[in-house]
């Protein structure tokens, strides 16, 4: 483990991490997640790869690589909802799922760099979809694992008020 999963080992970590695994919010996450997966499948197997084959070489070009981006997209978040998902099960231990190997990638995998008004409608309905999905996801991450693992900033008052009570002791 790195130094900051090592801090995500203290108990009240380890409680929101299984709350949430248990909670309505997951369960509709998932089940979202696992749905769109399903449905992004059966596009790409199916009526996408229909799609595809109408568009010009530059357009299937970008069809090629914006597919790949929401495969890869929605890889990510089904592997982070199955990690909270053996949380859940008691398949892994809450501080293990802290462990950075289980956290979201860059923004990079989200963010669109192709023209779209190339592609086909069932596409970016699904990297729409998928974006949306990805961002809740990152949220949910960041608050679960990331920002309470940063060192607090101190409080600049109470940090005066405390130099001023070591420097003239305790006023009564």
């Amino acid at each position: 483990m790195n130094d900051l999963s090592a801090l995500a080992t203290a108990p009240w970590r380890a409680g929101v991490i299984s709350d949430f695994a248990r909670s309505e919010l997951f369960e509709r996450t998932f089940q979202e997640g696992m749905d769109l997966v399903e449905e992004t499948a059966a596009y790409l197997d199916g009526a996408g790869r229909q799609d595809s084959k109408l568009l010009s070489r530059n357009a299937a070009l970008s069809y090629a690589a914006e597919s790949m981006r929401l495969t890869t997209r929605l890889m990510q978040v089904a592997s982070w909802l199955l990690v909270q998902r053996a949380v859940r099960e008691g398949d892994m231990a809450p501080d293990a799922a802290c462990d950075d190997r289980y956290r979201l990638s860059a923004e990079a995998v989200h963010d669109a760099e192709a023209p779209t008004e190339t592609l086909p409608v069932g596409l970016l309905v699904l990297l729409e979809r998928s974006g949306r999905l990805y961002d809740r996801v990152r949220h949910l991450d960041r608050r679960m694992y990331v920002e309470s693992q940063e060192e607090e900033v101190p409080n600049a008052v109470l940090s005066q008020f405390d130099r001023l009570r070591d420097a003239f002791g305790a006023v009564g």
